[in-house]
This record gives C-alpha cells, structure tokens and sequence, in this order.
C-alpha cells in the first residue's frame, strides 16, 4: 500500500526517516551497494520529494502508529444494532484509523490490502482499520463491539497519498464515522456517488 512522504527527520543515529500520510515511519537509508538512495543526504532533493509515495508494509499488516490521537468512540453495537453499511465495503477517510473494540462475541474483519486481511476478532481483542482501504465487518455470533476513532497528526492527514490534494471535508469532523455511511451501501455521506444499485441513491 503506497502512502505519500508528509516530512522528514533523523533518528538518534543520524540517518533519514520517511514520515509518511499515513502516521507510520520508515527509514530512507542511503547505504551502498545494498541501500541507494543518494537523494536523502541533499535539502533540496528531499523536498523535491516530499508527498511521493512509499510502499508502506506495516499498513498492509494494519499496525497502527504510535503517534495517533483518540477523537472519538462509537455507541457499542451487536449483531442487531450494528450500521448495515459496516457489513458493506466502505473506507475510513484519509487522515483518520480506526480500531475495532470487541467486548463479547467474534467478528470476521476483511480488508483489501496486499495481502488481503481476513481475520477473527474476539471477545478483550482489537482490530485496527488502516485509512482509505476498503473493508467490511461480518458479526460470526451473538457480539457487541464498538470502534475508536484516532488522528493522524494534522501535518501528515493534510497530504493526500498520491495527488497532493486536500483531504474532503466531511461536514466539519476528522473522520467518517459510522454515522456518515450510507446505510444501504456503505460509502461515505461526504456528497459523492453512492454505489451501483443503492436504493438510498434513488431516494427510496
């Protein structure tokens, strides 16, 4: 999964670490023959640079970074209160994780990164949700779970992965939270197309 590079700094041994959009870290090391990458020792190069993408390994795997800040956290749901569209693929926004909160029962968690994720999430368990990857939540039994919401600090959340566009605006939060899905579809109440046969998109 590629995320764009949001700023630089050194680490206690003096090489160059990549702070990606995302909020994770990666070291950008320029160590030959095997580590080539004479651009990270010249300014002017690194900010030619900056909002590139990076591959990102540790949101494939959905680690969470450590700089993140907790906005908010959902009501607690079961099987039967649950939002539909969170059994639908839909995306947390840019700038925002999320982090499944299993408090009894199982959940299956599915996410499209490389590789995919398909896990069980149960009962003391948590499950964190990358930005901007589609992924669904199944309830396998009786359960009830809620999801933290957390920032991505404002100078990373405000690069775009790949375009350097702003972030969308939705309706004045950080995040899409559960209550700006579409209950049909899934996809962010943020203005734009619902998905291909949405009876909520036609009104009905």
């Amino acid at each position: 999964m590629q995320r764009a590079i949001a700023g630089y700094h050194q680490d206690e041994e003096g090489d160059w670490v990549a702070e990606l959009s995302c909020g994770h870290d990666q070291h950008i090391r320029h160590r030959p023959p095997f580590q080539l990458r004479e651009w990270v020792l010249d300014a002017g190069k690194r900010d030619a640079l900056l909002e590139t993408p990076l591959d990102c390994p540790l949101c494939d795997r959905a680690e969470l970074p450590d700089s993140l800040q907790l906005v908010r956290t959902s009501p607690q749901w079961d099987e039967h209160t649950m939002p539909a569209g969170l059994k639908r693929s839909h995306r947390i926004a840019v700038g925002t994780w999320g982090r499944i909160v299993v408090h009894e029962g199982h959940l299956r968690f599915a996410a499209r990164t490389e590789p995919a994720l398909n896990v069980i999430v149960g009962p003391g368990s948590t499950q964190a949700i990358p930005p901007d990857v589609e992924h669904d939540v199944q309830p396998l039994d009786q359960v009830c779970f809620s999801i933290d919401f957390l920032s991505i600090p404002e100078k990373r959340a405000g690069c775009n992965d790949v375009t350097g566009e702003e972030p969308p605006e939705l309706g004045g939060e950080t995040a899409c939270w559960a209550h700006l899905l579409c209950p049909e579809c899934g996809t962010v109440l943020d203005g734009g197309p619902h998905l291909e046969n949405c009876r909520s998109a036609d009104g009905h």
